[in-house]
């Protein structure tokens, strides 16, 4: 499941032109703003499985001795790629996957976001739209 030397562009349709950090509104974080922390916090440190998971496991309060177990439950029914995150639909940045699978993130109004865009050694993909039209 993981991508690997991949760069995932913002969407099509993305609404923003600078990339903006994600904010909960709220008291618990939502899925943007953990994935956010994990990926721009730990630059090539985590896979898209990773960072999958610890946002389950962080909003589900899983401890962390149950997380193994949990891990494979929650591996074992499909789950959505990075390509659908708010991240790359919503918020502007673009997801650089390494050759071991490690996640970056880039602004979408970065010169290195530029950069990976033309890197022909990548496989590139876009972030998925949010609207059909």
């Amino acid at each position: 499941m993981n991508y690997y030397s991949t760069f995932i562009e913002v969407a099509e349709d993305c609404p923003v032109t600078a990339a903006e950090i994600p904010v909960s509104k709220k008291e618990k974080k939502t899925v943007p703003v953990l994935q956010y922390e994990l990926i721009a916090h730990h630059p090539y440190v985590y896979t898209q499985e990773d960072v999958l998971f610890e946002v389950f496991a962080r909003r589900n309060n899983i401890p962390e001795e149950q997380r193994p177990l949990e891990r494979e439950k929650f591996f074992s029914k499909g789950q959505p790629c990075l390509r659908a995150s708010s991240l790359g639909k919503r918020y502007g940045w673009g997801i650089h996957c390494d050759s071991e699978g490690k996640l970056a993130l880039y602004a979408v109004e970065s010169k290195e976001y530029q950069l990976l865009k033309q890197d022909a050694s990548l496989k590139h993909i876009k972030a998925m739209r949010s609207s059909r039209s």
